[in-house]
């Protein structure tokens, strides 16, 4: 193979271009194959064309740090590069990526046991990683889309039912057209007790039962603490209540959950100021490989206590940069696991006690609504407090207009740490308007995301 390889990228530029991109010098074992690769690899990206066997001898005489059997060994290799005029070019590029593949495959257990015989730098920790990787090899067929050309594909896309995480709240699915989509970074802004991690709290829940696996990242509470809170929300008991079960009781009680639902929800604590998304990277690796674990939505608690993989600390970055990077890698992260990303936001001094936050209130960066696709203060209100309610306000919303439903209202249970859809009269008085009727945006398309399979998506490859 390794000969219909390098012949190949001399007189076939289309077979070039397609796979060298993808090809390594080491996946040549034979150092004849290896120089040879290496002769075309250089002329290609120094000339942006490739080679014919005249040029390579050219270059090969010019290699002035081989020794003279090498030398006479790649100059016969180059006399006998021919290819086949009647072969396929998918077959071809089918079978270079299986070499690769293979190749790839190959070099990783061979560190593998490099490591194991303590011959390696690496630790017995990089060994996930390396297969991880080797598995992962594959070409990517997808260079662009041509808006011409690919027209039928856009249509399809503009009908396709989008797999969404839905809300059991209305207003809620009503202004995310149907839950949060993938490839999304979603935020709460509020002010300090009103109410951030409740809201993430009750929604994990929520996907729970809905037979989603959940992933609940915390850095400003022990685990403990979440599952508590998740705890109350789904057993319907107040906190106080929780420390008053007995063990037979409150077992039976998860038990019966366990029955109701397919999903699995895990809970990770950080300290706090000490991961970011090159560790939760680590973390969806090993969930996937130890536990078999894939998550269809993740919850961030929260955002400005996560660091940045790009920037190492905040020396000489103000603010601004730093939360603004933190919140485009975790996008990035959310973009290439193909799911939605829920965190927080802390408001700024100006918000307290405000009963209209906007995104001037956003504390350390306003860089960081500029980055994600739905942001909404939750608002809280002595008046809002003594009916129970919370107001929430649409500052950014990709996935719909955020002037329409720009403000509602939401019951909440501080006791048992849920929300509720508040009653059409509460709701007319935030709205100033007629209240639209309870459809169920969620329910369809919950049943479209039980098909859908997330291990396809390039993160989880």
């Amino acid at each position: 193979m390794e000969h219909v390889v390098l012949s190949n990228l001399i007189d076939n530029e289309d077979y070039g271009r397609k796979v060298l991109p993808y090809l390594k010098n080491e996946y040549f074992f034979d150092p004849t194959d290896k120089l040879l690769f290496n002769l075309i690899n250089d002329y290609v990206i120094k000339y942006n064309g490739f080679p014919t066997k005249e040029t390579l001898y050219i270059e090969l005489s010019n290699k002035t740090d081989i020794n003279e059997n090498l030398f006479e060994q790649t100059k016969t290799a180059i006399q006998e590069l021919h290819v086949d005029q009647g072969t396929k070019l998918e077959w071809l590029i089918d079978k270079t990526e299986e070499f690769c593949q293979e190749k790839a495959i190959h070099n990783a257990v061979s560190q593998v046991i490099k490591i194991l015989d303590s011959k390696s730098d690496l630790g017995k920790g990089a060994m996930p990683k390396l297969l991880e990787e080797a598995l992962q090899v594959s070409f990517e067929s997808s260079i662009g889309h041509d808006f011409l050309q690919d027209a039928e594909l856009r249509w399809d896309a503009y009908h396709k039912q989008l797999d969404r995480i839905p809300f059991d709240l209305h207003y809620m699915n009503v202004i995310t057209n149907g839950g949060f989509s993938d490839k999304t970074l979603n935020c709460f802004l509020a002010p300090t007790g009103a109410g951030k991690s409740l809201f993430m709290c009750h929604m994990a829940a929520y996907n729970l039962m809905c037979n989603k696996n959940v992933l609940y990242i915390t850095m400003e509470m022990a685990e403990e603490r979440i599952a508590e809170r998740i705890d109350a929300n789904l057993l319907n008991i107040p906190l106080k209540e929780l420390m008053l079960l007995e063990k037979d009781q409150y077992t039976n009680k998860i038990n019966k959950l366990n029955n109701h639902t397919k999903g699995r929800l895990l809970i990770k604590e950080y300290p706090t100021a000490t991961a970011g998304s090159g560790h939760f990277r680590h973390l969806l690796s090993e969930l996937r490989i130890k536990k078999n674990f894939i998550p269809d939505i993740i919850y961030i608690d929260y955002l400005n206590l996560c660091t940045s993989s790009r920037i190492k600390g905040m020396n000489g970055v103000n603010s601004y940069a730093y939360i603004k990077a933190i919140a485009e890698e975790l996008r990035g992260l959310a973009v290439e696991f193909c799911l939605p990303i829920v965190t927080a936001t802390q408001a700024n001094r100006d918000a307290l006690g405000s009963s209209d936050i906007g995104l001037d209130n956003t504390s350390d960066s306003i860089g960081l609504p500029m980055t994600v696709d739905f942001m909404a203060a939750i608002i809280p209100t002595e008046e809002l407090d003594e009916q129970n309610l919370v107001m929430v306000k649409q500052l950014k919303n990709r996935y719909g207009d955020e002037s329409v439903n720009r403000r509602f209202v939401i019951g909440i249970d501080k006791t048992r740490m849920k929300l509720y859809d508040a009653k059409n009269e509460d709701q007319a008085d935030i709205m100033g308007g007629p209240v639209m009727d309870n459809t169920d945006f969620g329910q369809a398309d919950n049943e479209r995301s039980k098909k859908f399979d997330r291990s396809k998506f390039k993160g989880f490859q």
